[in-house]
């Protein structure tokens, strides 16, 4: 007993090597598929982060700084080799098949196989996780001071000026290969979203200045030359407050106009934006398995599907759909789309698609208040409730649900959405009544009562119930009617009261309501209500000829969003000179990018929830992998390369940077700095680091595994 006993002992970390081993292969063959996927990934963030360890190393070598070990990956080492006056000595696991009395630490697996040769001090190393490398120097440490050695071939023992070499270069190997990757990535071709406005968030910066969808910017912030979406995004989330972008674009028409834009804080986007929105193409974007078939049984639409027209009107890109569907003021839109079917030939498929009535978008939520059919504002209606309020009701009590109208909240009834959202601010984190009409499945219309908690979003600002609202268009209810400026009249109609008519025509919702004042362009004509049995009336109204008295809009309901895929356009150099320029240019962008965002970073204008750590970054590689052509992984690596040249070269002790400051007060000074005060700096930086790496892979994983937007 005691035999096995020791036996286990002795060989306890083979024997769970050999465990781990057998189930990850067991779980590699049933997910191979994944496994492929996950293992290029961590290779090309390993080989980004080997990049910038080959730069020290080499600079070591060429400096005579004795280089004891180079390994590709990271602990436990799979194998090494090293030159010996025997051969070369190899060693396979020597961690994990040690032997009694091995002061070599060579393992039991280890052999010298070659001729016999000239020393070599480096071992080259094989590591078990393939996620980068390091470089082991004589008298250099990275947690903690550098260790002191009569060796003058000691890292330590080199002049200041050599170890700033030395250090320097892992960043340098990381701009020079951005470039290079960039330069490979332009060579071969990619596909990217164009310069080209998609659309306008109303009220925004652009929709200030002018700026129309499908507009092209062909200058922006001094740079002309191979933009894409990316470098509109980019200037106005690295601009400083309130300085002003100039941007020249060119309209559909050929045309050129200049403009000057500030960028603002726009609700949900983690930078500062013009209210640009990325352009979409007509086709029907990728989806998973899951939204797929969701999308199939709602509209009948598949992924690849181009949209040809809107209610028989031909579109001929997605700002001409967003508008036509926009106008189009009624409870469904009919879309025909392109389909390539099995022969190959094409086939047209028409999809009904369900619309609300919606306010006309605005990132300024007052303006919300302005939306209108002629001063009438409808009733609130919720179309979608979010999980988190779902699961605050018990499955005994009542609860607010898609398709409920708002009668009440609080002592309001009939509010608007202003009213709504004063409302819920006064009441967070307490009980706020809400009254809702709610229609059964026989049809019948009943009055409920719910109470709810507003609470203050994650991240956000803004006290919420966790519903969205759109118009009720069903019911011809008047909430209000307002002044708008620059608008129509207001209309004396009681809030409350239904609408019954229009010049004589019986209407029995919103929709038709619109569809028959759209019928009077230019005339008088009367508007008939009734609040109850005994208070009744009308009103006249002048119906206008512009049809900018109708402000309402409609869009795709909240439970069916078309999923269009990007526009894309292709990016590809002339020759191996444009693609060194076109490389060049795309690594500066990146690094300045970096670095401003960290600058906005420290002047608090840019949330460090908004970083992404390790997690974010395989996660973010993991899909471009598994639904993207190889280039775009391509491209994200000399991303990453730019970046991690800038985070390493901050002056922060001990990344590369911070030592490279240490060594310039070493030189100013006369002499290096005590080892107790570089061993406290080194702490103080790890903590630092290790602190805002905890912070980001927490915020990481929340977005990544919880779908948190933070």
């Amino acid at each position: 007993m005691s035999e096995h006993k020791d036996f286990f002992n002795k060989h306890f970390r083979l024997i769970l090597f050999v465990a781990v081993f057998v189930a990850f292969a067991v779980l590699i063959f049933r997910n191979i598929n994944t496994f492929g996927n996950v293992l290029l990934v961590l290779l090309g963030f390993g080989a980004v982060i080997l990049v910038h360890e080959f730069g020290h190393f080499i600079v070591a070598k060429l400096t005579d700084i004795k280089v004891e070990a180079f390994s590709v990956g990271f602990p436990p080492m799979l194998a090494g080799i090293r030159r010996t006056e025997d051969g070369y000595r190899i060693r396979i696991l020597p961690a994990l098949l040690s032997k009694e009395d091995d002061e070599s630490n060579n393992g039991l697996l280890c052999c010298t196989v070659g001729k016999k040769g000239r020393e070599s001090e480096t071992e080259y190393r094989l590591g078990l996780i393939p996620v980068g490398g390091f470089v082991k120097m004589l008298g250099q440490d990275d947690t903690g001071p550098a260790a002191s050695a009569d060796d003058p071939r000691s890292f330590a023992n080199k002049p200041a000026s050599t170890r700033a070499a030395v250090l320097s270069a892992g960043v340098v190997c990381n701009v020079i290969s951005a470039v290079l990757i960039f330069m490979i990535v332009f060579l071969v071709g990619i596909q990217l979203p164009p310069a080209v406005v998609g659309g306008i968030i109303p009220g925004s910066p652009a929709a200030r200045a002018g700026i129309r969808a499908g507009d092209e910017v062909i200058e922006i912030a001094g740079e002309s030359e191979d933009l894409d979406f990316s470098n509109i995004a980019i200037a106005a989330a690295l601009s400083a407050k309130n300085e002003k972008v100039p941007l020249r674009v060119r309209h559909e028409d050929g045309s050129e106009e200049d403009f000057t834009l500030v960028a603002e804080e726009l609700p949900d986007e983690s930078m500062r934006g013009f209210g640009i929105i990325r352009p979409s193409s007509l086709s029907i974007g990728r989806l998973s398995e899951e939204d797929a078939n969701d999308l199939f049984s709602k509209t009948g639409l598949l992924a690849g599907d181009r949209i040809k027209s809107v209610d028989g009107i031909e579109v001929q890109n997605s700002w001409e759909m967003d508008e036509a569907i926009k106008n189009v003021l009624a409870p469904v839109v009919t879309l025909e789309a392109e389909r390539d079917g099995d022969t190959g030939e094409a086939e047209l498929i028409k999809s009904q698609v369900r619309l609300s009535l919606m306010h006309t978008a605005s990132y300024d939520e007052s303006a919300l208040e302005l939306s209108h059919i002629y001063s009438i504002v409808p009733r609130l209606q919720i179309i979608v409730i979010s999980n988190e309020l779902a699961s605050k009701f018990d499955a005994t009590e009542e609860s607010l649900r898609a398709g409920d109208i708002i009668f009440a909240i609080g002592d309001v009834e009939n509010p608007t959405y202003s009213e709504m959202r004063d409302i819920t601010e006064k009441y967070e984190d307490k009980e706020l009544a809400v009254k809702v009409l709610r229609t059964d499945s026989s049809g019948a219309e009943e009055t409920l009562a719910v109470t709810v908690k507003p609470e203050r979003s994650a991240g956000s600002d803004r006290v919420m119930i966790g519903i969205v609202v759109a118009l009720d268009a069903e019911h011809p209810v008047v909430a209000r009617t307002i002044n708008a400026e620059g608008g129509p009249r207001k209309l004396d109609i009681p809030s409350g009261a239904r609408i019954t008519a229009v010049d004589g025509a019986p209407v029995s919702n919103f929709y038709e309501i619109i569809r028959e004042i759209r019928r009077y362009a230019g005339e008088r004509i009367t508007i008939d209500w009734r609040f109850d049995e005994e208070k009744a009336g009308s009103v006249a109204l002048s119906v206008g000829t512009d049809g900018e008295s109708i402000t309402v809009k409609s869009y795709f309901s909240e439970i069916i969003i078309l999923p269009l895929g990007d526009l894309q356009r292709s990016y590809k150099a002339d020759g191996p000179v444009d693609a060194v320029v076109m490389g060049y240019k795309r690594t500066v962008m990146f690094i300045a990018q970096t670095y401003i965002t960290l600058k906005r970073l420290i002047g608090g204008l840019v949330s460090p929830k908004h970083l992404m750590g390790p997690v974010g970054i395989i996660s973010f590689s993991y899909r471009i992998v598994a639904e993207q052509p190889f280039v775009y992984h391509v491209y994200f690596l000399g991303l990453i390369s730019a970046t991690i040249a800038v985070f390493n070269f901050l002056p922060l002790p001990p990344l590369d940077g911070g030592l490279v400051v240490l060594l310039l007060v070493e030189k100013a000074k006369g002499s290096a700095l005590s080892e107790r005060v570089q061993g406290i700096i080194a702490y103080a930086g790890w903590a630092l680091i290790l602190t805002l790496i905890l912070y980001v892979t927490f915020n990481d994983i929340l977005r990544t595994f919880f779908g948190y937007r933070l």
